[in-house]
């Protein structure tokens, strides 16, 4: 097949870096769309970008389109033409509508009918004729969080487009969008080589982009950065992460991040003054990485050295000690900041800041911080009740709870807002408060985002479920339910994050009792009922849990058959669906799907109420009555101390009772006292098996 390379590049002033990765994604998912529309054969599709330019990248895109061969379906032959072969009207108004003469009509038989078809042969056009305006619908269709107009009102892109490059091997491809039209010009790095570039070819783009200070490609640009970082730690008696503690790791995001805001990556060390080492290390951290985009450096026993890392956009050698004095001077203005803020935050103890929560509105409707660390801490209190903690825990959780949000009056955490509970910790610890209570202030937060680390410790984990607790129950009674991608509270991940939790820490508390307990401390607050509120919040609760078990390969019948169940606790819910899933093909559990599931679909509508024994009238239904009652007693005691297979199998026992119930009594006779007898005893019958789930909605291999 005959083909070329295309290029499309866009070249605009700095896009911001968190647009790069999901546009690039977006531009190389479109462009497979629109070949594949346009029945254009193609190779590799890559996109590039940095932050002046995005560029599409195609290999082997075909000279022309595919031959288009389309056959429809028109009228029976009968009803196309006459008893004489002559056609009637539904067959010269097929044939108008297809844009074929009648006499072009061709006939095939279908399930042993003649039917008329149309066939229509289109050739190819020429892949120059079709590109110009696939360029315009590919720029057209990228999308970014916040566009600018910059041409007219139905103009938009992340920031103004400069200059269009389209080439389809060496030809260029000629278009027009925003009173911009394309050609074969480019332009070079802005300070390297800010002249314009004349590409001579798009097989040639990276090679010549890269002789004037651009490298394209992102990957090439992320393997420079994280080897010129590696060298320069190295250079430096250190590591660009430390192999434990804050930071652990290679920043990944701030890699990222910083790839995309260089066109001509080169590293630049610098020193800051080792005073500053005295501020926490997740302090020191935050500046040079969030605030500066530096790459920190550690010694071999992670701590942090007084050293970090620049990423300049082709500095050339004889400028580099001036852009590391600016860089040092930047980041000792910020480092003397810190400490400021860090010498007056002492100055009161911890628990100082608790009375000033006051001035801080949590949300109209709910009060002040202050009032949510109340209601965070009678939460708190409640679920350590109901779960039984020792005295030590209760007290440790209860203190953090109390202390958990001091730390947003501080100055640290004013400056720097994604040190909450990190800083609390700190304050914690330098005015007294016992390691366990700053841990768990620290964790309270967790997990922040999808991937982080969960509450490690036990006070921890409860003050985390009763910290978002209070924001789910609270929203939801507000009317504030999250909808489609619109979550402005985060609730979706605070509702993973005690799921998770729970399940971490094996807490066996019901959810209903959870999102109650919330609940009470809400009282004359919220605006949705109380009953609405906890359906509600746990059915938004159970969403979580199916995908944190579908993420342990469960079955999604094994999740639902276990949510359909008796158990309310998440432990007790995974620990039921791991037995079910362990005993999926197994006898035990095979041979009772099948009469159950019959129990269960006869009794679907029906309200069930005890059996009477004394309407029984044949020796199955006495025998099934008995055994039901005995198997469901030992099952609930096995259940309850937590050994669900030892259930299951107490529970199979009862198989051959079913067959044999189903084999000899007839369930739907005429007499309704009779009938609703039976129908009563197989609702006994399932009501047992609830212990493990309802085994009806497993799917049975065929």
């Amino acid at each position: 097949m005959l083909s070329r390379t295309f290029l499309l590049e866009i070249g605009t002033e700095e896009i911001p870096a968190r647009f790069m990765e999901p546009t690039l994604l977006s531009l190389r998912d479109n462009a497979r769309e629109e070949l594949r529309a346009e029945r254009l054969e193609h190779g590799e599709i890559r996109t590039m970008g940095t932050p002046r330019r995005l560029a599409l990248l195609i290999s082997g895109l075909a000279l022309r389109q595919q031959d288009l061969s389309e056959k429809k379906k028109g009228p029976a032959l009968a009803v196309a033409f006459d008893q004489n072969g002559q056609p009637t009207g539904a067959a010269r108004g097929f044939a108008r509508a297809q844009g074929v003469t009648v006499d072009e009509l061709q006939t095939e038989t279908v399930d042993g009918t003649a039917y008329v078809f149309a066939v229509r042969q289109a050739l190819g056009r020429p892949t120059t004729a079709i590109l110009p305006d696939l360029c315009v619908r590919l720029i057209k269709r990228l999308l970014f969080p916040k566009p600018m107009f910059w041409y007219s009102k139905e103009v938009r892109f992340a920031r103004p487009i400069r200059w269009l490059c389209a080439l389809y091997g060496r030809e260029i491809v000629e278009f027009s969008f925003a009173d911009l039209h394309s050609g074969r010009r480019s332009f070079g790095h802005r300070f390297l080589a800010p002249g314009e570039i004349s590409l001579s070819s798009a097989e040639e783009y990276r090679q010549q982009m890269g002789n004037h200070g651009v490298l394209v490609d992102q990957e090439d640009r992320r393997q420079v950065i994280a080897g010129q970082v590696a060298a320069a730690a190295a250079l430096l008696d250190g590591s660009s992460f430390p192999c434990s503690g804050p930071g652990a790791g290679l920043d990944e995001d701030l890699l990222q991040e910083v790839n995309y805001l260089v066109e001509f990556p080169k590293a630049v060390s610098g020193r800051f003054d080792t005073a500053y080492l005295e501020l926490p290390p997740e302090v020191l951290i935050t500046v040079m990485r969030a605030h500066q985009r530096y790459f920190p450096v550690f010694a071999a026993d992670g701590q942090l050295r007084p050293y970090f890392i620049a990423i300049s956009n082709g500095t050339r050698d004889e400028f580099l000690d001036n852009v590391r004095t600016g860089n040092e001077r930047v980041l000792r203005a910020r480092l003397a900041d810190a400490r400021f803020f860090f010498t007056e935050d002492r100055k009161k103890r911890l628990e100082e800041y608790v009375r000033e929560l006051q001035t801080i509105v949590f949300m109209e409707q709910l009060g002040s911080m202050a009032d949510k660390t109340e209601r965070i801490v009678c939460l708190t209190q409640a679920l350590c009740a109901a779960v039984g903690l020792p005295a030590d825990v209760t007290e440790t959780a209860t203190r953090a709870a109390y202390l958990c949000k001091a730390d947003l009056l501080t100055h640290m955490v004013y400056e720097f807002p994604e040190l909450q509970g990190t800083m609390g910790r700190h304050y914690a610890l330098l005015t007294g408060e016992k390691e366990a209570v700053a841990t768990a202030i620290r964790e309270h937060y967790a997990p922040r985002h999808a991937g982080d680390k969960l509450p490690e410790s036990l006070p921890g984990a409860i003050v985390a479920i009763a910290d978002k607790m209070d924001t789910i129950t609270a929203c939801f009674g507000l009317g504030l339910v999250p909808s489609g991608s619109q979550d402005p509270y985060a609730l979706r991940r605070s509702a993973m994050g005690v799921v998770a939790t729970l399940l971490a820490h094996n807490i066996p508390l019901p959810l209903p009792s959870l999102i109650r307990f919330a609940l009470d401390n809400l009282a004359g607050k919220l605006a949705r009922p109380a009953e609405e509120v906890v359906a509600g919040v746990q059915d938004f609760l159970l969403q979580r849990v199916r995908h944190l078990l579908a993420e342990k390969e469960l079955r999604y019948d094994v999740i639902e058959a276990v949510l359909g169940g008796r158990a309310a606790d998440l432990p007790g819910l995974a620990a039921r669906a791991a037995v079910l899933q362990d005993k999926l093909d197994t006898p035990e559990l095979h041979h009772i799907l099948t009469p159950f599931t019959r129990a269960a679909n006869l009794t679907r509508n029906f309200a069930g109420v005890r059996p009477d024994p004394a309407c029984f009238q044949t020796a199955a239904e006495h025998e099934l009555y008995q055994a039901t009652v005995e198997a469901a007693k030992v099952a609930v005691r096995h259940a309850i101390s937590g050994q669900f297979a030892a259930a299951l199998s107490v529970l199979a026992t009862l198989q051959p009772f079913i067959e044999r119930f189903f084999s000899e009594v007839m369930v739907m006779v005429d007499e309704e006292k009779l009938r609703n007898n039976r129908l009563s005893l197989l609702c006994q019958v399932k009501e047992a098996f609830l212990v493990l789930g309802d085994l009806s909605k497993i799917v049975q291999k065929k």
